[in-house]
């Protein structure tokens, strides 16, 4: 029976943690973000990616604990059991992905009618986009290791080049006269830490180079070093870009445009600069969208070899790629982009709900870590979360405040926690039909570690590349 293919090296390891990071979505996020608060963003982002950092430590040793393609939902089966474990994956990549995906699928499909193939409905490019990922991943993780390398660095580049352009004067335009009051924060009665959930979207995402633990070799050292370095990546090429930005772009328009990002690249740069960054976005795209056609798939695959789903999820074709996986993600993120009309307060909402039900998974993940410190203190893990459970701590404590403070709007607020609390519903009664019904199990059943590693831990070394 195929098996999946342990090819991957350190650059693609780092290309799929950037992946889901680069969406476009994230660009319009991070225009808003620097129009609320000018400068001043910057913090929230820093919040951000330090709370980002418990995230890739944690998942950092659960995957060095348990190499698996199954990810969230493996760790958790021997913390808490099935129940958990289905609702951290269904609800926390599944569900949310096909949302929060067909809003991403969408944009470049507008970009391309407005600019470049004028008066084309706008789904027809997007529907031949994810057509073609699907035949990418279709055909092996290589060929998706190359296109992703190749899309992440043509797109985090340019944010970079951007960023140095507009922050040196290297550029067509002229640079705004700005008061330091209107770089300073100019949400009243919010403040920055009520932008940090708006923040965390600039970086959420890295743990989905997981997946692909059976893929990559030497996995306990590439993944969490690849999640790290691409924190650092991340935050250097949008802070450089979003300063830059602010200093040809008014506040108001980075904080109310559809499109924040190819504004400032039209202050920058002109026409050339409009046209570069619609085609940064739609990169941006097609890197966010082949990740998630490869990293779910490798998720509902580890969960068929556990019973948790359908067993045709596990089925390898001959180029030993979960090809229903990939087929099944790629038509249920056409279903909203399809049936759906997306406008900027519709973004922010899937958005911001996505994030919502992600905080849910990464709480589950921090305890993932907590329990198996204590269940299991003498298993070896080849890479350990440094400062005892501090960083799961910290980690816990940062995304309830951000549940809490998701949108300082209550109008969208209350959108938001009704589609994160529909998104957690639908994968909480699919959990426990599934687990009561089907597998005939207790709800938080736990398995012994040994049952997820497929064998002793301390001996699962030799077969992983290290």
């Amino acid at each position: 029976m195929p098996q999946l293919k342990r090819s991957l090296g350190l650059t693609a390891a780092i290309a799929t943690a950037c992946g889901l990071v680069v969406a476009s979505t994230t660009l319009i996020d991070m225009g808003h973000g620097f129009g609320l608060a000018g400068i001043g963003f910057i913090i929230p982002m820093v919040i951000a990616m330090v709370l980002n950092l418990t995230v890739a430590l944690s998942f950092g040793e659960l995957s060095s604990l348990m190499p698996r393609a199954g990810a969230i939902n493996h760790y958790t089966l021997p913390a808490m059991g099935p129940f958990m474990g289905i609702i951290a994956a269904i609800s926390g990549y599944l569900i949310v992905n096909i949302f929060a995906g067909g809003v991403e699928a969408a944009i470049p499909g507008i970009l391309i009618s407005e600019f470049f193939v004028l008066g084309i409905d706008p789904r027809i490019p997007s529907v031949i986009m994810l057509l073609f990922l699907m035949f990418i991943n279709m055909r092996g993780v290589d060929l998706f290791g190359w296109t992703q390398v190749i899309l992440t660095t043509g797109m985090i580049g340019s944010l970079v080049v951007f960023g140095i352009i507009g922050l040196t004067g290297a550029t067509t335009g002229e640079a705004l006269v700005q008061s330091a009051a209107q770089l300073d924060p100019v949400i009243s009665g919010l403040g920055l830490l009520g932008l940090t959930a708006l923040a965390f979207w600039l970086f959420i995402g890295i743990e989905f180079v997981v997946p692909m633990a059976e893929e990559i070799k030497k996995p306990r050292i590439y993944i969490p070093l690849s999640m790290i370095l691409a924190l650092v990546i991340i935050f250097v090429a949008k802070a450089l870009y979003g300063s830059a930005a602010i200093r040809y772009t008014p506040l108001e328009v980075l904080m109310t445009s559809e499109m924040p990002h190819l504004d400032a690249g039209f202050a920058m740069l002109g026409n050339t600069g409009l046209i570069w960054m619609s085609i940064v976005t739609i990169f941006a795209t097609l890197a966010t969208m082949n990740t998630l056609i490869c990293g779910v798939p490798r998720i509902l695959y580890g969960m068929a070899q556990e019973g948790q789903v359908p067993k045709i999820f596990a089925v390898l074709s001959s180029r030993q790629t979960p090809w229903f996986g990939i087929t099944f993600v790629t038509l249920m993120i056409m279903i909203p982009l399809l049936l759906a009309t997306f406008t900027i307060e519709t973004i922010v909402v899937y958005i911001l709900a996505a994030v919502f039900s992600w905080f849910v998974c990464y709480i589950i993940g921090f305890l993932d870590v907590i329990i198996l410190r204590y269940k299991y203190p003498h298993a070896k893990r080849q890479f350990k979360s440094p400062l005892w459970i501090i960083p799961q701590l910290v980690g816990i404590a940062g995304m309830v405040y951000m549940m809490i403070n998701i949108y300082p709007d209550p109008e969208i607020e209350r959108q938001i926690y009704l589609n994160a609390f529909i998104f957690i519903g639908i994968a909480a009664v699919y959990a426990a039909l599934w687990v009561k019904l089907k597998m005939k199990k207790g709800l938080f059943e736990t398995v012994p570690l040994e049952h997820v590693v497929g064998e002793d831990p301390d001996e699962a070394d030799k077969k992983v590349g290290l």
